[in-house]
């Protein structure tokens, strides 16, 4: 099995649009309304939107391949790109996807080792996430890499407010 992890950059925008879109989908499909969720995929994963994050110098995003397949993605957020003041040394791990085809084949850890060494790299202290409180198999995960809890926020799928708790780790220098 051939892993690797690579840069995403503006060519890559459709890919990034797609993946994302089929990612949340499988993910939060059967917990959300339709039209709820529909719309949100519309606005949150437009080529545009995307676009204007990838352009971002305070993010970075990131493919993971098995045997040269697309199977995953990564977006850390460092600076004023984090969409929470956890810490001014912290990194945020914004999203980190696998498509479900490829679940289960330690290729979320391979993203997760990537965001720690890029966080490690940049001298930061904190890495954190918000995941969201009914998606038990990310929270079991994030507990077993050592993310505590630290806090919570609302996240809003139309009407129907959620609750993403707020997970952090702090990373010792080497």
């Amino acid at each position: 099995m051939m892993i690797e992890i690579k840069k995403i950059d503006l060519k890559d925008v459709e890919n990034l649009r797609q993946l994302s879109i089929k990612t949340f989908s499988d993910t939060f499909a059967k917990d959300n309304d339709p039209e709820d969720l529909q719309h949100y995929l519309s606005t949150a994963y437009t080529e545009e939107k995307l676009t204007k994050e990838l352009k971002n110098k305070e993010s970075e995003f990131y493919f993971i391949y098995k045997d040269e397949q697309l199977a995953g993605y990564l977006k850390l957020n460092v600076g004023n790109a984090q969409t929470e003041k956890i810490d001014k040394n912290g990194m945020e791990i914004e999203r980190i996807y696998v498509d479900a085809t490829f679940k289960r084949l330690g290729l979320g850890r391979k993203l997760y080792e990537m965001a720690e060494m890029r966080a490690t790299e940049l001298g930061k202290k904190i890495l954190w996430l918000g995941v969201w409180e009914r998606n038990l198999p990310a929270l079991a995960f994030y507990k077993k890499l050592g993310f505590v809890h630290l806090g919570q926020h609302s996240f809003f799928m139309g009407e129907d407010e959620q609750i993403d708790l707020i997970m952090g780790k702090e990373l010792h220098a080497e």
